[in-house]
């Protein structure tokens, strides 16, 4: 596993397939109190990553306005309703 500080640098994909390995491993029980310590660390930071990169994806997300005839017009911010 790598370093806490590494994590800025996966995808979205990669951190939340990390993440989702953690807490599974975490759920099984079978992890040493000082591991389980360092795992949740990481998933931590993961799950920090993860928000971070769904707020900038929503932030660019748009919708597209349609004009009277029904036809696309335009696009506008998604929460601009």
């Amino acid at each position: 596993m790598t370093d806490v500080a590494d994590v800025n640098a996966l995808s979205f994909e990669k951190a939340l397939a990390e993440l989702e390995a953690i807490v599974a491993k975490l759920e099984g029980g079978n992890v040493p109190l000082e591991e389980s310590i360092s795992l949740y660390a990481r998933g931590e930071a993961l799950k920090a990553r993860c928000d971070a990169l769904l707020k900038d994806a929503e932030a660019r997300v748009e919708k597209i306005t349609l004009g009277a005839d029904g036809r696309p017009a335009g696009t506008q911010p998604l929460d601009g309703e």
